[in-house]
């Protein structure tokens, strides 16, 4: 595939990241929230470029981890989100303030793709989580073949991130979240990733996530102490 033409002016700042006052508020509530109720300890952020188009791709375990990658960058995100969250006029105002925009799941949405493409290229920071949807079990699905798709297109740098602890803190299958300790770790940007095949991309995002993940668990962090997560 070839890269998409850029997005004309008005419709790059329409998508724009934007630092709007709902954002400021949500951070900084979710900040002190995750510190006390889930003693979130976030490592690696160093690795997140502070300038510049970039994209996040996370292992997903619970509806909290949007909210756990923005509050531990002092960047804001952009997130693809499911077209269904968009129904409820009052909440896609919401989520919208957030920085978030719908996804048809499942269906190859070529506008969320483009849409995807004209914030990477206009230099947003963008999160996805390449196992399409939350885990069931605690553990890192297979990934989806559309991040290939969309980093070969965008040519960005990759940024890998490993989530443990939300799950426990609130899986799909229970109905509230609990108190459980999370931690998140960021690793090193992998560049030029979109030289690779489709197949390629998927196993080195798959090899990475799952190495990353294990020496978050077993505590493997390096010379990275934790990012304080309120400053």
């Amino acid at each position: 595939m070839t890269q998409s033409s850029p997005a004309p002016r008005g419709r790059l700042a329409a998508t724009s990241s934007r630092r709007t006052p709902v954002w400021i508020f949500a951070e900084h509530m979710c900040r002190f929230i995750t510190t006390v109720v889930f003693d979130l300890k976030v490592y690696g952020s160093y690795h997140v470029p502070k300038t510049g188009g970039a994209l996040l791709v996370s292992n997903h375990q619970s509806y909290l981890d949007p909210i756990l990658l923005g509050v531990g960058l002092d960047r804001t995100i952009s997130y693809m989100a499911k077209a269904e969250l968009f129904k409820n006029p009052f909440f896609a105002r919401l989520i919208r303030s957030l920085n978030a925009f719908p996804i048809e799941q499942g269906t190859g949405d070529l506008g969320a793709m483009k849409g995807s493409i004209a914030r990477l290229n206009q230099g947003d920071l963008l999160n996805v989580f390449p196992e399409g949807s939350r885990t069931d079990d605690g553990k890192i699905a297979p990934m989806e073949k559309g991040v290939a798709v969309l980093i070969r297109r965008a040519k960005v740098p990759v940024i890998p991130v490993v989530i443990d602890g939300s799950f426990r803190a609130w899986s799909k299958h229970r109905k509230f979240p609990q108190a459980y300790p999370i931690r998140v770790m960021f690793g090193p940007a992998m560049h030029q990733m979109w030289e690779l095949d489709r197949g390629q991309i998927i196993e080195k995002i798959d090899v990475t996530l799952h190495r990353m993940f294990d020496d978050l668990q077993a505590g493997r962090i390096g010379p990275n102490p934790p990012r304080p997560v309120g400053r």
